[in-house]
């Protein structure tokens, strides 16, 4: 497992698609997506990305996911490199999309998918390569706002949890890429 964390726009993507093409060799190049085109920034960032994509020399087999990636983690075959973007869009899906009929997710449904994606990337194929992104936001000060601490904290626990899980860390600032794992 790769994991690639950066601020906006710092070139995250493109580094693990990148590696990911460096990777892959049987197995096929996933991209696990987890935007949602809620307005129109976000809609013009998935298209370019998906035209980014369809214009490389690569066969990428892109699969929407905006929550339950657990389910689709459990598709991916030995040999599949696959790059998960991203981890702070999913969650922000997790705490804020209506999930059946709820207002918003309730924190027993938020732990019981985030400790479900945490087993499926567990039981991934020893063989396969899962490249993860996210968003680096936790160097700015602690806000007044609750519900954003809230947010930081399950996002500095999942962060926490994948590089421990990790063979490769790396943090991205302006286009540059430091190592750290």
């Amino acid at each position: 497992m790769i994991f690639i964390a950066g601020g906006v726009r710092s070139g995250k993507s493109a580094f693990a698609e990148q590696l990911a093409k460096q990777k892959v060799t049987t197995g096929r190049l996933v991209y696990m997506a987890s935007g949602v085109a809620t307005d129109s920034e976000m809609h013009k960032r998935i298209k370019r990305h998906q035209k980014d994509r369809a214009e490389s020399d690569y066969n990428w087999h892109t699969i929407e996911a905006s929550v339950h990636i657990e389910a689709v983690l459990k598709t991916m075959q030995p040999h599949d490199v696959v790059v998960w973007d991203c981890v702070t869009t999913w969650l922000t899906n997790l705490l804020y999309m209506p999930l059946s009929n709820q207002q918003l997710s309730s924190e027993e449904t938020i732990a019981k998918t985030i400790e479900q994606t945490k087993a499926a990337i567990i039981a991934l194929p020893k063989t396969c390569t899962l490249i993860i992104v996210s968003n680096e936001l936790f160097d700015e000060p602690e806000l007044i706002n609750n519900e954003m601490n809230r947010y930081r904290k399950k996002l500095g626990h999942l962060h926490e949890w994948f590089v421990a899980q990790s063979d490769e860390a790396y943090e991205l600032t302006e286009g540059i890429v430091k190592r750290w794992k």
